[in-house]
């Protein structure tokens, strides 16, 4: 069992972003959950990778080359796989995960979840997408997505997709619980 988990290559500004970052790598190892994640030492994503080591867990990053200075690629890893491009980063982290968690992070983290949530509704996958929702540093966008069903660009059963928690043990909980909709994506004028 392995998780993918997106999030910033910063730290942000509060430390409770940085403390819950080491607390899951903690978790995920003690759980025997493998880590997935961009393979950086920096910020969020080097704070979970070193939750994972210190506690004796695997952790797989996964860099594209053009990302190796300045994502300062972390060196004490299970494994580092090296990539061309970031499709394929993305590509390979879910190919080697049975599940996707994002925390605090920028564009990339945000164009990461989105992607693997998309491939979900797509029936490309069946795994659960889930925000770790620390400090409720994801409200704002929840309410954008519930927008896009108020306004029928998105169905209920899809948004339903998104497991939330604003803690480890509970994500991980929902996670192992989750099943994926058996409805299709496409919604029809009038519904």
């Amino acid at each position: 069992m392995r998780y993918t988990v997106f999030c910033g290559s910063s730290s942000g500004t509060k430390d409770v972003f940085f403390d819950q970052a080491f607390l899951l790598g903690e978790y995920l190892a003690k759980q025997n959950i493998g880590l997935v994640y961009g393979g950086a030492k920096v910020g969020l994503m080097g704070a979970v990778a070193d939750g994972v080591l210190k506690y004796d867990g695997e952790a797989i990053g996964v860099l594209p080359t053009f990302l190796g200075d300045v994502e300062l690629g972390h060196r004490g890893l299970t494994e580092l796989i090296l990539v061309e491009t970031m499709h394929e980063r993305k590509a390979k982290m879910d190919e080697l995960s049975d599940g996707t968690i994002a925390m605090p992070g920028g564009y990339g983290t945000l164009e990461e979840f989105f992607e693997m949530l998309t491939w979900a509704q797509l029936g490309l996958h069946k795994k659960p997408v889930a925000l770790l929702n620390i400090d409720g540093f994801y409200n704002p966008l929840l309410q954008m997505v519930d927008n896009m069903v108020s306004y029928g660009f998105l169905k209920q059963v899809n948004r339903d997709m998104i497991v939330v928690a604003d803690n480890i043990e509970e994500l991980l909980e929902k996670m192992r619980a989750y099943k994926a909709p058996k409805e299709g994506k496409w919604i029809k004028k009038g519904r």
